[in-house]
Order: C-alpha cells, then sequence, then structure tokens
C-alpha cells in the first residue's frame, strides 16, 4: 500500500508511518517538491500511490477526473507530524479498506479527522 504524502504535510511523515504504510513517501523523496498538483496527480496515477493531502485540491481533481489515483483527504487544519501519525495508527483498517476493498474502488476520497 503506497501512499504519497503532499508537500503541505512534513516529511518526516515517512519515516513516522513506515511500520504500517511500508511503501509511503513524500513528495520531495520523489522527485516532486514544489511542483503543481497536476504533475503530483499523474506520478500517483503512473506509480499506483494514494495521495494524502491537507487540502481540497486533490479532491476537486478527483471529481473531474476519477480515480485511479485515490485521495485521503486530511480534514482538521494543519495537523503536527506526531498527530498526523496518531490519526494513521488509529485509522489504519479504514484506510486499508478503502484502497483495498473492490467493491469500494469507484471511491475516490476518504476524509478522515
Amino acid at each position: 500500500m503506497k501512499l504519497l504524502f503532499d508537500q503541505n504535510i512534513s516529511y518526516r511523515i515517512e519515516k513516522q508511518i513506515s511500520s504500517i504504510f511500508i511503501d509511503s513517501k513524500h513528495v520531495s523523496n520523489v522527485g516532486l517538491s514544489n511542483t503543481n498538483d497536476s504533475d503530483i496527480w499523474q506520478f500517483a496515477k503512473q506509480n499506483e500511490y494514494v495521495i494524502v493531502t491537507f487540502d481540497s485540491d486533490f479532491y476537486d481533481i478527483s471529481l473531474l477526473k476519477g480515480s485511479p489515483p485515490k485521495i485521503i483527504w486530511i480534514r482538521g487544519g494543519n495537523l503536527t507530524t506526531k498527530k498526523i501519525t496518531e490519526i494513521f495508527e488509529d485509522k489504519h483498517l479504514a484506510i486499508r479498506d478503502f484502497i483495498e476493498n473492490q467493491d469500494k474502488k469507484e471511491i475516490a476520497c476518504l476524509e478522515i479527522y
């Protein structure tokens, strides 16, 4: 399960959740620092990543283009890396279900709080 964290989330998250989401990356670690959302979208789609973001922008793109990629939209403002880690630890089963469950393959966005 590959998560791609948007640039508005600290690159430190990659290490913090590596035991739960092994193949996760931050955009800065795949050569996408300071790139536009469209380029991140395309990279995620081509490389089978799920985009994790604080922004509604990727949700808006998903309304136009559908999925893949899927989006995990963290609602609740700019949270610390520690808080994001806690959320992902607490909700990892729901996140896995959203990504892996074939009955949910048409659902483009998961909002988590």
